[in-house]
């Protein structure tokens, strides 16, 4: 397949569907080609890419586990090879287990930070050794770091370090024009969120923010794509896409 040179490209773990898929929709519309990545969900991770191409767009689908280098490493590979190179790179891959801390199994403490903490690591990692100069790199966290809800506490410590992990690399790529963020999302009406939720827990959540209404996933893809394309002076920060929540 001919690429044009001077075309764009990301890749967006965990774009097969939620707020991946999303981001990956919003910075297809921006003229980027992208690699919409998977874990599991493979038809989910093609019906994106048939949207993004119905919509005129360029994606290709790749799959792997973010927290093994190799897996990454081939979807990186896969990503190049189609559009010459990467620009942008997109990490919402990550899984949620909520339990008070006191009766946390820690096996799902140990399954949770492999994939939001290790898996964020290699993913950046890999980004920071290949993304082109001029490029992006936006890792996701959690508004819950400060609103401190409780359940959260393990989840919350995991998308701490991811915020940490964030903060330093944005310095360690001084003078490669690369910027490093977080964004991190206030509640979001995916299917993710809304599981297990009554609708009065579902209410009280949307009210507490001043927007009084629950965020997108739009929303939160218009937040990358500005940090992805004209937030150019905007690196090593954490950006809390909440509609205001304190």
């Amino acid at each position: 397949m001919t690429t044009p040179m001077n075309i764009r490209a990301a890749l967006v773990t965990g774009g097969s569907g939620g707020i991946g898929r999303a981001v990956a929709e919003r910075l297809a519309k921006d003229g980027i080609a992208v690699g919409v990545h998977y874990a599991g969900n493979k038809a989910s991770a093609f019906d994106a890419v048939a949207a993004i191409a119905a919509a005129g767009g360029r994606a290709i689908a790749v799959g792997g586990d973010v927290a093994e280098p190799g897996d990454m490493t081939a979807a990186f590979e896969a990503v190049e090879a189609e559009f010459g190179g990467i620009d942008v790179v997109v990490n919402t891959a990550g899984i949620m287990l909520l339990s008070p801390i006191a009766a946390l199994n820690l096996d799902d403490l140990d399954r949770m930070y492999r994939t939001n903490i290790r898996g964020t690591f290699v993913v950046s990692q890999l980004a920071a050794q290949r993304v082109r100069s001029g490029g992006a790199i936006v890792n996701f966290s959690t508004s819950i770091t400060r609103t401190q809800f409780p359940t959260y506490g393990a989840y919350a410590a995991s998308k701490g370090a991811v915020e940490a992990m964030t903060m330093v690399l944005a310095r360690e790529l001084r003078g490669k024009e690369i910027t490093v963020n977080t964004v991190a999302p206030g509640p979001t009406a995916t299917p993710l969120f809304l599981q297990g939720k009554s609708d009065a827990d579902v209410e009280r959540l949307a009210r507490a923010a001043p927007l009084e209404r629950l965020g997108t996933p739009e929303d939160i893809a218009e937040a990358v794509a500005f940090l992805a394309g004209p937030g150019r002076w905007i690196n090593g920060q954490v950006l809390f896409a909440n509609g205001g929540m304190a």
